[in-house]
């Protein structure tokens, strides 16, 4: 008698089976290629998993598993970025400690990615929170302070008013907090700690290149960094203009730094940033009240409000004037917001002719606009762009890019100028006034100044709060803690106090990825060895909201413990994969307070169970676009697994007769060939991750192997159907794996499918069957298809524009014209940009 599919029964079964035989437990000593399959560390929240994580971890699963089957030792775990704001919240607002809220996350994360069938090495799981890793995290701290990258300042820095504390500039999105879309930031001074980044900015930069990552994660970070050659320039404060206030300041240059100094010429002006610290030494009696009234205004505003291209441009002139070194020139120095401390000096040569925000302030305040670079526009406005230059003295006629290394090279031996590379990005901050962190491993003595707390006493654990609510005065609710933060120098053995600030979540998930290669080391952060054999990662699949902030401290640190001996490697992540997002039904965001989230229990708990929830969510579009969530397709996906599923019974229960069957050597080879080609391209298309055609391709079989039943009998080519009935599960195995599992358990194997090789196909049985489609667009070949000879035109266009090397020149651009020549040809022509 033919069984029901019960998806709940089948998968429960296999999930226990699975985790009693330690299926997915990776062998740190086996001969197979190896491969490391990771999903960003999850923040495990009180409302569990929802449908995003789902389709990031189920894309890393079906990988997992696919290479397992393919001949390679995988490593695929999971971990807990457990440290941060909302379960510290949490605590504030109902008096649950954070250590308790976070065990009973985990627990339900780890009991729903079970649930979902992940082939977990669960034998390596950690928690950020557990001290014995955030003793690593600390044993990290005290590598880069011991190697001069880790150091404490006292600096104005973004802080937010609901998060109360500070934040790195990576955390500071369109003016806000990254965690707050709506909540501005201000800017408070404080003693901070920070990591020194921008010291790896060239390297972050030069190994950029070599990554198999997404183009414009690449050109996140290159803008981020933003690097720019150039020169800094020396402009010489006028003597009169300090005379009887100060005579050290006689001799005071204020230092620009110019990627143009073919336009020195056409410099009419200098702007400080108002937090110069030249401004107040310059600014003249009768110019002080209005310059002290700007700077006040300036510190209320962000650096994102003040790099505001559509703002309009403020200032107010010093009354201070400097000289051009390369016309002597006395030009006035103004201060204006639009130029920030934190980039270059500080400080500008102002060149309106030929810098559009330099243009809108000559203009409003009626300064000189001396054009030095000669263009085509007849109309007078400004031209940034490369030319002839003119009103230079001796350089007239030059190309720009000549005069550029001519006018530096005779600046330098004046010694009033040298070349010079910059950088955007600033130092990482990484001290937080909050408690849910690992504390630094940092105590400040009277007598010693500041001491690193030695290695043998780490782990710097954090001590139980009742009080969990942070100042407004940047200090941490650990500084309440007398009997924690008084404390002995390791130094002197004097009265000294702890570091109250804690580390920055993202330092605890800067390395996490080469702790999973020794999960239970407690001598050091992990064994180098064991590290080499599976780093770098394999494939690493997350969202790209952390472009800049997780993926590049992450590539930092890796390169401060390739310079410290500890790797050899220099980048974490050999390839990334971004998953898109997956929308509510309309269109919109998902979010809990609009009432439109997807719960992925209350999928499964319909009676659809994971495996039907996993093909949907791999079906639903290319792995890598944002779409809208379809309900309709988990009902589909499970009628396609019961459709597999009745049919593999079917073939289970048959028994096998002797009958004449007209044309069965011929209706066997149709069967074969239907199952060979889609084992070529259901291999081929995971693979390259495009998971939504294979499974269209196993759709497109399961529909010909119900037709072919009907002149190809079950019982009388039981064997033949039996052989390929096997083939169809093994191709499931990674989208649907409790189901093929089943399967394979029900045609008489003892065996799990997991540890079976993956089916091979024979070229010869289908190349006739097959066409090659060269994909151009805009007339340049951009791929070549193959596809079955009776595919639709329809069908073929749709497949063109899911080619992953296809999609990076059409995607965002408004496709004009689809040209198809029928078993040759597809030509998309795009709108130019």
């Amino acid at each position: 008698m033919m069984k029901r599919y019960n998806p709940k029964a089948i998968e429960t079964k296999w999930q226990k089976i699975w985790e009693s035989n330690e299926l997915y437990k990776a062998d740190d000593k086996s001969a197979k290629p190896k491969y490391y399959a990771l999903s960003f560390f999850p923040y495990p929240s009180g409302i569990g998993l929802h449908i995003g994580h789902t389709r990031n971890f189920t894309i890393t699963d079906v990988m997992a598993r696919f290479k397992r089957m393919t001949g390679y030792e995988v490593l695929h775990p999971m971990g807990w970025d457990s440290f941060g704001l909302p379960a510290e919240n949490y605590a504030i607002k109902t008096g649950i400690p954070p250590q308790q809220s976070t065990k009973e996350n985990t627990d339900n994360f780890r009991r729903q990615c079970k649930r979902l069938g992940l082939s977990i090495d669960w034998d390596r799981e950690f928690s950020s929170t557990d001290p014995n890793y955030y003793k690593w995290t600390q044993w990290f701290f005290l590598l880069l302070y011991k190697r001069g990258l880790a150091y404490q300042k006292e600096s104005e820095q973004f802080w937010c008013d609901i998060c109360k504390t500070v934040l790195a500039n990576e955390q500071v999105v369109n003016g806000c907090c990254w965690r707050h879309e709506d909540t501005p930031v201000t800017k408070k001074k404080l003693k901070q700690w920070f990591f020194k980044i921008i010291d790896f900015a060239e390297r972050l930069l030069d190994d950029l290149e070599d990554l198999d990552w997404p183009e414009g994660i690449k050109l996140m970070q290159r803008n981020w960094i933003g690097k720019s050659k150039g020169a800094e320039v020396n402009f010489t404060v006028v003597k009169s203009e300090l005379e009887n206030r100060n005579k050290q300041l006689e001799d005071k240059k204020i230092k620009i730094f110019t990627t143009r100094p073919d336009t020195l010429f056409g410099a009419t002006f200098m702007v400080l940033a108002p937090e110069h610290p030249l401004v107040k030494s310059i600014t003249t009696e009768e110019r002080r009240e209005q310059v002290e009234k700007y700077i006040k205004q300036a510190q209320t505003k962000t650096d994102v409000d003040r790099m505001d291209e559509n703002r309009e441009k403020t200032g107010v002139f010093t009354g201070a004037y400097a000289i051009n070194p390369v016309n002597n020139e006395k030009i006035p120095v103004w201060i204006a917001d639009y130029v920030l401390m934190g980039y270059g000096t500080g400080a500008i040569m102002a060149v309106p002719a030929h810098d559009e925000r330099d243009w809108e302030f000559a203009k409003k305040y009626k300064i000189e606009i001396r054009k030095v670079v000669s263009s085509n526009e007849k109309e007078e406005k400004c031209f940034a762009g490369e030319g002839k230059i003119i009103n230079s003295g001796k350089y007239n006629g030059m190309d720009s890019a000549d005069m550029r290394e001519k006018i530096l090279a005779d600046l330098q031996k004046r010694d009033v100028a040298e070349e010079k590379v910059n950088y955007k990005i600033r130092d990482w901050l990484i001290s937080r006034q909050r408690y849910w962190g690992a504390p630094i491993p940092i105590v400040h003595c009277n007598k010693c100044g500041v001491v690193p707390v030695p290695e043998n006493q780490l782990p710097v654990e954090l001590p139980p709060l009742k009080d969990y609510q942070p100042s407004d005065d940047g200090r941490s609710p650990l500084a309440k803690v007398k009997n924690w933060v008084e404390t002995k120098c390791p130094k002197c053995g004097g009265p000294a106090k702890r570091e109250t600030d804690t580390m920055d979540g993202f330092a605890c998930s800067s390395w996490y990825f080469l702790r999973f290669a020794d999960a239970h080391n407690d001598k050091k952060p992990f064994d180098k060895k064991l590290a080499e054999h599976w780093l770098p990662v394999d494939l690493y699949v997350g969202g790209a909201e952390h472009a800049v902030m997780h993926l590049l401290y992450a590539r930092m640190w890796t390169k401060v413990m390739q310079d410290a001996g500890l790797i050899s490697f220099s980048e974490p992540f050999k390839a990334l994969r971004n998953q898109g997002m997956l929308l509510a039904e309309d269109g919109q965001k998902i979010s809990k307070s609009k009432g439109n989230d997807i719960r992925p229990e209350e999928i499964m708990d319909q009676g659809y169970g994971a495996d039907a929830l996993r093909v949907a969510i791999t079906f639903i579009a290319p792995y890598d676009q944002s779409t809208p969530w379809n309900s309709d397709g988990v009902a589909g996906a499970f009628r396609f697994l019961q459709r597999v599923w009745m049919l593999a019974q079917e073939v289970a229960d048959a028994k096998p007769v002797n009958a004449p069957v007209d044309n069965l050597e011929v209706n066997e080879a149709v069967l074969m060939r239907a199952v060979n080609k889609a084992t070529k391209k259901v291999t081929e298309d995971i693979s390259n991750m495009n998971f939504n055609t294979a499974l269209s391709a196993l759709m497109t079989l399961m529909n010909e192997m119900q037709k072919i039943k009907v002149d190809l009998p079950i019982d009388v080519a039981n064997s033949t159907w039996k052989e390929y009935i096997k083939v169809m599960a093994r191709l499931l195995a990674p989208f649907a794996p409790h189901l093929a599992e089943e399967i394979w358990h029900e045609l008489g194997h003892d065996v799990s499918i997991n540890l079976e090789p993956w089916p091979n196909w024979d070229d010869s049985l289908i190349q006739d069957e097959l066409l090659t489609i060269v994909v151009q667009v805009n007339g340049k070949v951009r791929a070549n298809l193959e596809v079955s000879k009776d595919t639709s035109k329809e069908e073929i266009i749709k497949l063109a524009k899911e080619d992953a090397n296809v999609l990076k020149y059409i995607k965002d651009k408004k496709i004009l014209k689809e040209i198809y020549v029928p078993r040759k040809l597809v030509n998309f022509v795009t709108l130019s940009d």
